[in-house]
């Protein structure tokens, strides 16, 4: 038997965003009308971070696999990136191992494709504006996604440091040609589009700063804990979370949940029903939509097998032995 290693450089050469988009759109369709298996994520936790298992099956796809990443905020003082994954993709018929991927560009990309359909579906169509929380890599990819499906005439991007979002806007901006500038997080959220992408445990938005018709797409809630939103957000919000049972304990609703601060009742729908068709997504221009994002695992899988399938394509990668 043989297997097929893919490098991170490699898969960012295979994985175009426009083509992951379409490819993770289609596993939240799949997974509104309930065509998926995906148990919930495994969490070990460690002193500075965390490690995640998270496994699917796309049976429209004829593939499966796990992946398996990290969250360490304070990586980046010694080089490494916050979030490193890799992932084995699986033959269902067989259980043969096909592929093993570095998979935290993938991780980027899908979670990046994520809130650009999330901002399809719920955001104002004459959107023009994008606010980021946040100037890591996944503001990066969350930019990067929108911009392909938003005719962006301005980003706005504030940062725990001034300096920070400033080289970001000085990167981004000459990458997309778009106007980006640094700024307080208050000015990034007036928006037409917010997102944030922050480990923060405390709200870093206020609900004062939130005006009616905006769409916020909430990234950086991924654990126990974590919350960036003002919780008066959510109530004034139609909340649409990629997955109750994930969401309900690590995503931005989490913490309103515990407190009973938010409740069941209060969550509009999974992002798949939205996509599928069986429950609507922005109603009216003066909503304020959430988007709560946790990261699914049929995400990657879908990734997962675009990358692999476009590597034999293109005879990219190490074939070696089992």
């Amino acid at each position: 038997m043989r297997i097929l290693w893919l490098s991170g450089r490699e898969m960012e050469a295979l994985l175009e965003m426009g083509e992951v988009i379409a490819a993770v759109e289609e596993a939240f369709r799949e997974h509104g009308l309930g065509r998926v298996q995906m148990p919930p994520k495994v969490y070990l936790y460690f002193e500075k971070g965390d490690l995640r298992a998270m496994p699917a099956y796309i049976p429209s796809l004829d593939r499966a696999g796990v992946k398996i990443v990290n969250v360490h905020p304070e990586n980046p003082s010694q080089g490494l990136p916050t979030v490193m994954a890799s992932y084995v993709l699986v033959s269902p018929a067989t259980g043969q191992p096909l592929a093993v991927m570095n998979a935290t560009y993938l991780t980027d990309a899908r979670t990046g494709a994520a809130g650009a359909i999330a901002a399809k579906y719920l955001a104002r169509q004459d959107s023009r504006t994008l606010g980021l929380v946040g100037a890591g890599r996944q503001a990066r990819a969350q930019l990067l996604a929108i911009a392909e499906l938003f005719d962006l005439e301005r980003v706005l991007v504030a940062s725990r440091t001034l300096s920070s979002a400033e080289r970001f806007a000085e990167e981004m901006g000459k990458e997309l040609g778009v106007d980006i500038k640094a700024c307080e997080v208050r000015e990034a959220c007036g928006a037409d589009i917010v997102t944030t992408t922050t480990p923060s445990r405390k709200p870093v938005v206020r609900d004062e700063w939130i005006r009616e018709g905006t769409h916020i797409n909430a990234i950086g809630a991924d654990a126990p804990g974590k919350q960036e939103l003002d919780p008066k957000i959510l109530r004034r919000a139609k909340i649409v979370v990629d997955a109750w049972e994930q969401a309900k304990h690590s995503g931005e609703i989490n913490v309103p949940l515990r407190e009973r601060q938010l409740f069941r009742e209060d969550i509009h729908a999974e992002l798949g029903e939205v996509v599928a068709g069986k429950k609507p997504g922005r109603e009216s221009d003066e909503e304020i939509t959430v988007f709560d994002s946790t990261g699914l695992a049929i995400q990657d899988v879908a990734a997962a097998a675009l990358a692999y399938r476009l590597a034999r394509e293109r005879g990219i990668g190490r074939e070696l032995e089992f």
